[in-house]
């Protein structure tokens, strides 16, 4: 099997994309850092003054406190899978690293997955990063929230997995604009991240539990909100297979085009 041929030479790979985000650490530090406190302000002092509370699991919430675990989620998921299509299409196609690497022992499995796995690293630090502002609006339960970081890197794996299977299929870096739009955008819309799934027609809360980003946003909030549940192992367990399943495709699919 493709995965039983990994070595632990893939963090090599890993450790050159590290290098080169510590060298410009300032731009990457930046985003997770304003962007919790524009959408907090923007929900909770507009929005959230309209919508009053939500009723999440039986306990009424405030609306802020309903949407910023779910901003978490959608950092997740943004981080990990920009990360391992744009970014990494400009590695493969314009700056030829995958190039350079492939000249060293490295085997193309090796590559790809160091770049999945670095794509969850950024998930993690960019979680930790709008973790601590969360917490300063008081609306994060800890120690239950620390499980919030753990968690970015399994939804990490799971969408710069997808990310990368996208990133071997499209002919162009302008062709990413069909999975923003068709994949990312109804997600980041409908899982539950700024309404209850309840309000939805019933086909289409049926349709929101084929998301991974459903089952991400419900870790995170139950975890924010201390709200644990049985339940949840079943969202762990969506993600769990979603990454296994896309994992190894992704290094086949991505084998079969950089060897073509």
């Amino acid at each position: 099997m493709i995965v039983s041929s990994l070595s632990r030479r893939f963090f090599r790979v890993w450790q050159r994309n590290m290098t080169v985000y510590r060298r410009i650490w300032k731009i990457n530090f930046i985003p997770p850092l304003l962007e919790p406190l524009f959408y907090l302000f923007a929900f909770g002092a507009g929005l959230g003054a309209l919508v009053g509370s939500i009723t999440y699991e039986g306990t009424a919430v405030s609306y802020i406190a309903y949407i910023a675990p779910a901003l978490l989620g959608i950092n997740i998921m943004y981080n990990s899978f920009f990360e391992n299509t744009y970014a990494s299409f400009v590695r493969m196609y314009y700056q030829k690293t995958f190039d350079a690497m492939l000249a060293t022992p490295l085997s193309i499995e090796e590559i790809i997955a160091g770049e999945i796995i670095w794509g969850a690293t950024k998930s993690v630090i960019a979680t930790a990063i709008m973790l601590v502002i969360i917490s300063l609006f008081g609306i994060v339960s800890f120690p239950a929230g620390l499980l919030i970081l753990p968690l970015a890197f399994v939804g990490g794996v799971a969408f710069g997995s997808i990310g990368m299977f996208f990133t071997s299929l499209l002919p162009s870096i302008d062709s990413f604009n069909l999975p923003i739009f068709l994949f990312v955008t109804p997600m980041f819309l409908f899982s539950g991240t700024f309404f209850p799934l309840e309000n939805l027609p019933s086909w289409a809360q049926r349709a929101a539990q084929a998301f991974p980003l459903t089952h991400l946003v419900n870790l995170c909030r139950s975890l924010a909100l201390g709200t644990l549940g049985t339940g949840l192992l079943i969202d762990l367990l969506y993600l769990i297979v979603f990454s296994i399943l896309f994992f190894p495709l992704a290094l086949r699919c991505m084998r079969r085009r950089l060897i073509t």
